[in-house]
């Protein structure tokens, strides 16, 4: 059961239509009990707890729902798959992975299970669906790392359902939202193997669970009538209706009851309608203000963050701080995978705290025998700011890494990586990963990673600046 205020779902999907309208006559309108300075303190609290939902919303409704998205994957309950790694031009998704074509889907969970069904993946080939709800929690696993490479049958079922499990079914997991997606990653050999990636695509496979069971099949969800995706909006005093928006989907967990009784204090309700003009002009200063320092907070925690470790996984794993470490992680590239899937390092700043700026010309070395300790593969990705996205370039470069052509190591044994805007040229042109002339940071990609880099004895080497 929801606790807090529930609404039934017909009359949840009713009012999602109504969320940017204006609510002058709701009763207990927001603010007729709380100060100018709680409501800064609630908004800044709110703020950082919907910013990692709202920014999954945002690739939630482009690719399950806005059906003009280029990002569109047909609907609910479909995988739409990719076979090439992304270019410049893909910007559905911030910070995207170049080292794995992705598959895509969204599942909802509403009106029955839905099963996952996965063939069997011969060795040496990595692959892994990373599965996460719409608080953007890594809250289950299924792939070579997690559940091997023999075929089986998956089971993702919804907060609410008491069904009971077929025979046939591997194992099943219990998401805490109604709605979930998942960011699949296959490994792609090269052009030449680009069929055989295609043809493994096909074979995971999407069932609701009537189908799967032959059972009959359960009564339609009501229909998803969501707000249309507008930054400005999400991103400032209207993240209040998008939130609103999502939490029918999202039944309040225990420990967030309080919060969640906070919240209300200035408008925040599943289903409820949030119009900013109607608020008096001293509450929404106040919360604006609210939203201004939380977003100063996040940014400036996020530009001294140095790896992933803490930022994805589970509601535990994220620990006390949950909060602020998926809202990081969704900054700084949301659907990232669990530390023990992957562990991502980043660097945003220079020695003196500046931005990394491409007219600059930086170095990135391994000293002998300090290679990254990865037992698949790793990678360096570079991204421009803000919109944090793979640069152009001539070379069409976007990432360089173990499985580069050409990458070359030192007489020593070590290795130099070249982060600039021009080629450095000769020999080092292998070893470059070109920056925009402006802004950038990168992201470096760890997939198999061993103990010494889990736990912090192993770390990213600082960058040094080439005069």
């Amino acid at each position: 059961m929801r606790t807090g205020t529930s609404l039934m779902p017909a009359l949840a999907a009713g009012l999602f239509g109504l969320l940017m309208t204006a609510c002058t006559s709701l009763p207990n309108a927001p603010g007729s009990a709380v100060s100018p300075a709680e409501a800064r303190a609630i908004a800044k609290e709110a703020w950082l707890y919907g910013y990692a939902p709202i920014q999954g919303y945002q690739t939630f409704y482009n690719q399950a729902l806005n059906t003009q998205a280029p990002g569109y994957v047909g609907g609910l309950n479909t995988f739409r798959h990719y076979s090439r790694t992304y270019t410049p031009q893909d910007a559905e998704i911030v910070t995207p992975n170049n080292d794995t074509p992705y598959s895509w889907a969204w599942l909802d969970l509403r009106a029955e299970p839905i099963v996952l069904s996965l063939p069997s993946v011969p060795a040496p080939r990595y692959y892994v669906n990373q599965w996460f709800d719409l608080y953007t929690h890594n809250f289950a696993y299924t792939g070579v790392r997690a559940t091997g490479r023999e075929p089986g049958n998956y089971l993702f079922a919804g907060p609410n359902w008491k069904g009971n499990v077929p025979p046939g079914i591997t194992r099943v997991y219990r998401a805490e939202t109604e709605i979930v997606g998942t960011l699949t990653r296959t490994q792609l050999n090269g052009p030449a193997d680009v069929p055989t990636l295609q043809a493994l695509q096909a074979q995971y496979r999407l069932i609701p669970l009537s189908a799967y069971a032959g059972l009959p099949k359960p009564p339609a969800a009501p229909p998803l009538n969501m707000p249309p995706w507008d930054k400005d909006k999400a991103e400032g005093i209207g993240f209040i209706g998008y939130l609103n928006a999502m939490l029918p989907l999202m039944p309040t967990v225990p420990s967030e009851k309080a919060a969640m009784e906070r919240f209300a204090k200035i408008g925040i309700a599943p289903g409820k309608p949030f119009d900013p003009a109607s608020l008096s002009p001293e509450l929404r200063t106040a919360i604006e203000q609210g939203v201004q320092d939380a977003t100063k907070q996040l940014t400036e925690t996020a530009a001294v963050q140095k790896d992933s470790k803490k930022l994805f996984g589970t509601r535990e794993q994220l620990g006390n701080d949950y909060v602020m470490n998926r809202s990081l992680g969704a900054m700084l590239g949301i659907y990232g995978n669990t530390k023990e899937e992957a562990v991502y390092a980043s660097q945003q700043t220079d020695p003196e705290g500046k931005l990394l700026d491409g007219n600059r010309k930086w170095l990135l070395r391994f000293a002998p025998g300090q290679l990254p300790p990865a037992d698949l593969f790793w990678s360096i990705t570079m991204y421009n700011l803000p919109q944090r996205l793979l640069v152009d370039n001539p070379l069409n470069r976007y990432s360089i890494g173990d499985r580069s052509p050409g990458l070359k190591k030192n007489a020593d044994g070590s290795m130099d990586i070249y982060l600039q805007s021009t080629d450095p040229g000769g020999d080092k042109t292998s070893n470059w990963l070109p920056t925009p002339k402006g802004p950038f940071f990168f992201v470096a990609r760890f997939y198999g990673p061993r103990s010494n880099l889990i736990d912090g004895s192993w770390s990213l080497p600082p960058l040094t600046e080439l005069k």
